[in-house]
């Protein structure tokens, strides 16, 4: 394998040439010439052809859709084995080298979108294999904030994604769910491979994963996260199929999952602990500061470097926290900015009493926002949402809130996961930024319009990119007043501090991982520019520390799509309609940020026509 030997010759100092930087998409050289109907017709079959392959390879991607048909299982071969790497491998390099059978020069419109797109895609998922990186991270398979240990109790709890209306998708799961057997042993072996080239996890999060393990090993199969499913079990199944399915459930808990787990457990609590680093950057790592650097680059599809955005990070910082002390005193609080924030975390009217109440209090909010929509969309999402509390075996160490796609169909909703976990850290003026950001018009409102899009591929309706849709979450905030929201000052600097948040975590999480800063330094920043509590602020540095570079794609998103409408306002003066602005950017699907630039400025083009 390719990506092995580049780690185990040292240290990932391969030349990372445009890796998800901004350039655009090279063009193939000029194939055969054939008819542009033919050609659109067959790169939509090509299209399709990888979908389904790439499906056949992540069956719980098809899961999520709403696809069924792949539920009993989670692919030919686990995620992190050489086997897998070499199918993924194979498969983008094929299907790049059946794109460059086309001329793009023969396209245009959308067509031509879906060419460098795609082309894009398989270019920087080819070049991560080749560098390395799917095997650099496969060595450190399990953290507090992502596992297949950790996403298992949600699709098995029957929470989120996996289906449990019928008795075959019971019977799906126990096959489904039975590779995880499979998967502990692998994990461990490649957690001990890790440590014998020095990539560990760092101790920190280790601390925070035990816990998360420990839960899942249970006693009696009725306290586990996995018996959800035949408490809920509907009415309508057979005696003989619930007698069958509770055997079989309560059999598959008590004699496979409970034992994985316990195993996993084991072996970092008794061998890996021993072996994780006190430092937390991912510079400290053999290779990790090339792997930064990359993943910079991917996460927020720009060429910005980790200095760069740590630059950007404390001049936004900076800017949204002169507006923060404009509204301390708008509410008349004489103070402080330090006392000020200690008032807004501690003021027991800004608490809620019950996991009940806080509920509650997002429902009513939805049913005030959704009538406002059609003020700044064109396009509304069709697709239902539903409110959540995150599951207490996962609260402690979560973020405020999450968000999980329902499928194209409507037939499962979205969910806005809220989480209420130490009630006083999720204070009632975060409400109506979080709730715009999470559900509509953000990630919810986002990722539907563009699911339901008919006309898009699906590698466009149901990919991403952090930088897009996270950057739209946070621009989606910014919208509040015109939205005709945050009229009392506190939701508005509410708004503001989720913006100084992000612009927080450009500075914590490049100071963290390029530049030496200590997790006490992070969270001393952290704690110091916003009333975020003791409990959010712990929880957001171990978040960067486990998934490095992935918080710096909001701030970046939300300036390039502020940015972009910025331009298009002052180009078209009277004739900008911001409902137009935001149809473009919703109904192309997710898009790099270099793609969104050049869409926008053919439609300023046009517009001016």
């Amino acid at each position: 394998m390719i990506r092995k030997s580049l780690i185990q010759a040292g240290v990932l100092a391969m030349a990372l040439v445009g890796a998800g930087c901004e350039r655009a998409p090279e063009s193939a050289p000029p194939a055969a010439q054939e008819p542009a109907i033919d050609a659109v017709a067959e790169l939509s079959q090509l299209y399709h052809e990888f979908d389904e392959e790439m499906l056949a390879l992540n069956p719980v991607a098809a899961t999520f859709r709403g696809d069924h048909r792949f539920n009993d299982t989670f692919g030919p071969y686990d995620f992190l084995s050489d086997e897998y790497g070499e199918a993924m491998y194979e498969l983008h390099s094929r299907y790049l080298a059946r794109l460059h059978e086309y001329d793009p020069e023969q396209l245009d419109g959308q067509d031509r979108l879906n060419y460098e797109i795609f082309q894009f895609d398989r270019q920087n998922a080819i070049e991560r294999e080749e560098l390395g990186y799917n095997d650099y991270e496969a060595l450190t398979p399990v953290s507090q904030f992502f596992s297949v240990a950790n996403i298992l109790p949600m699709l098995g709890s029957g929470s989120v994604g996996q289906p449990f209306q019928t008795p075959q998708h019971y019977d799906d799961w126990i096959k489904r769910s039975g590779f995880f057997v499979q998967n502990v042993d692998l994990s461990i072996a490649k957690m001990r491979e890790g440590v014998e080239l020095g990539v560990v996890q760092p101790r920190v999060l280790m601390e925070k994963t035990l816990p998360q393990l420990e839960a899942q090993v249970v006693d009696s199969p009725e306290k586990s996260a996995f018996y959800g499913p035949i408490a809920r079990m509907p009415e309508s199944f057979s005696d003989e199929d619930r007698e069958r399915l509770t055997a079989a459930y309560e059999d598959h808990i008590m004699n496979t999952m409970v034992p994985a787990y316990a195993k996993l457990h084991d072996y970092i609590a008794n061998e890996y602990m021993q072996h994780t680093r006190d430092t937390v950057g991912q510079a400290d790592s053999p290779g990790g500061a090339d792997y930064y650097a990359f993943m910079v680059r991917e996460s927020t599809t720009t060429g910005y470097t980790p200095e760069e955005i740590h630059e950007i990070g404390k001049r936004e910082a900076e800017r949204i926290y002169a507006e923060m002390e404009g509204v301390r005193d708008e509410v008349g609080f004489e103070g402080t900015m330090p006392e000020f924030f200690e008032f807004l975390r501690n003021d027991p009217q800004f608490h809620f009493e019950t996991e009940e109440d806080i509920l509650q209090a997002y429902d009513d909010l939805r049913n005030e926002i959704d009538p406002k929509l059609p003020k700044l969309f064109g396009k509304l999402a069709e697709a239902p949402y539903i409110i959540k509390a995150v599951e207490p075996f996962r609260a402690e160490s979560m973020a405020a809130a999450q968000y999980f796609p329902g499928t194209p169909d409507g037939s499962r909703p979205g969910i806005f996961y809220v989480n209420t976990y130490d009630l006083p850290a999720r204070p009632k003026w975060f409400m109506e930024a979080l709730s715009i950001h999470e559900a509509n018009p953000g990630h919810h409102f986002q990722i539907s319009v563009a699911q339901e899009v008919q006309d898009l591929p699906a590698f466009r309706r149901f990919g991403g990119y952090t930088a897009y849709n996270e950057g739209w979450g946070l621009y989606a905030e910014s919208l509040g007043k015109e939205l005709g929201m945050y009229t009392d000052p506190l939701q508005y600097f509410g708004m503001l501090f989720g913006d100084i948040w992000r612009a927080n975590r450009l500075v914590v999480d490049t100071g963290m991982h390029a530049l030496g800063w200590s997790r006490e330094e992070a969270i001393e920043y952290m704690a110091a520019n916003s009333p975020i509590t003791d409990t959010d602020v712990v929880a957001e540095v171990e978040r960067y520390i486990a998934i490095p570079s992935q918080a710096l794609a909001y701030k970046i998103g939300q300036l390039k799509i502020r940015e972009l409408r910025n331009k298009a306002e002052e180009a078209l003066g009277d004739r900008f309609d911001v409902r137009a602005y935001h149809d473009l950017v919703l109904t192309n699907g997710a898009l790099p940020l270099f793609v969104l630039e050049a869409e926008v400025d053919r439609w300023i083009a046009k517009q001016q026509m």
